[in-house]
């Protein structure tokens, strides 16, 4: 019996795999929901969203890959445990992220929302600036996509920190680690900038308390979790003075709806959820990487530690 590869499309962007995934690994049939073929043939899927029940259908399955880099649409205590699951780590999703990061920072450091705020009132008014190296940049999440981020900002001139569980050894980024370094992190950070896996321990966790250990008047990205962010808190504190700009690429929930209050905020930018997303060529070409080393009993790279759920 072949072994085959389901393919569950959930974008429009999802829907070139299935071809370049035929040309990288041609020995393998490639099946695109909800026509798996057999299921017993079925090793290997590809997917963002799981619906209820959806693993329990292939007795063989040996991985599980995400489409994107985050993991927390998953439910791992329904994943069986025999089934590996792969988050998305591929050079145009780190890419766009590194880009992504930059261009936030840059324009918080510069103050661009407050000129664009004034060139819709048609006031022309410049305000004091000052130099990258005089910026403290910290970062929460120095995993795959924190880490290029950091090395980015440090090669900018920006005075960057990260916080993490593990020790990272980055050149011009200065490391703190664990809970009991949060407090000397946030008061070392001018522009946060949030990397963060959604987790029981990250969801909730840009509350009104961290928000108060940052020094006054400090910016906030967010490109890791909507849920991680208590929205009541976070605009409480824009309005307060407590932080001076919010950018916003992720929201709780997704899509924001229309009568959100942070829409209208002036000191909040909101991007749609497009900081980085997995390319077809690069995001298919890991997938056939793995499932390769998977086959010659290799750990797969992005293999998710199931008790720490990223």
């Amino acid at each position: 019996m072949r072994m085959s590869f389901v393919l569950k499309v959930d974008q429009s962007r999802e829907n070139q795999w299935p071809d370049e995934f035929a040309k990288l690994m041609p020995d393998m049939p490639v099946r695109v929901w909800p026509d798996v073929g057999d299921a017993d043939a079925v090793e290997y899927m590809a997917l963002w969203s799981p619906e209820a029940g959806i693993f329990d259908r292939f007795p063989n399955l040996k991985l599980v890959f995400s489409f994107g880099a985050g993991v927390d649409q998953f439910n791992l205590s329904v994943l069986p445990p025999s089934v590996g699951l792969v988050k998305m780590i591929e050079p145009a999703l780190t890419a766009g992220m590194v880009e992504y990061v930059a261009a936030q920072v840059l324009a918080t450091h510069r103050d661009l929302p407050l000129y664009r705020a004034q060139q819709d009132r048609r006031v022309w008014q410049g305000h004091p600036e000052r130099l990258a190296a005089e910026t403290r940049v910290g970062i929460m999440g120095m995993g795959t996509l924190g880490v290029p981020c950091a090395r980015a900002l440090a090669a900018l001139g920006f005075r960057v920190n990260g916080w993490a569980r593990s020790p990272r050894d980055i050149e011009g980024v200065s490391m703190f680690l664990g809970p009991d370094a949060l407090d000397d992190f946030l008061k070392s950070t001018d522009i946060l900038v949030s990397l963060l896996p959604l987790t029981d321990e990250t969801r909730g966790i840009f509350d009104a308390r961290l928000f108060s250990r940052l020094p006054d008047g400090a910016s906030f990205i967010n490109a890791g979790r909507g849920p991680q962010v208590v929205t009541a808190d976070l605009i409480a504190a824009l309005d307060a003075g407590r932080l001076r700009w919010a950018v916003l690429d992720v929201t709780d929930p997704e899509p924001l709806p229309q009568d959100s209050p942070l829409w209208d905020h002036p000191k909040v930018v909101i991007t749609p959820h497009i900081a980085s997303n997995t390319n077809v060529a690069s995001g298919v070409a890991s997938v056939v990487a793995n499932i390769r080393r998977h086959q010659a009993g290799e750990t797969p790279v992005g293999l998710v530690d199931r008790s720490r759920a990223y």
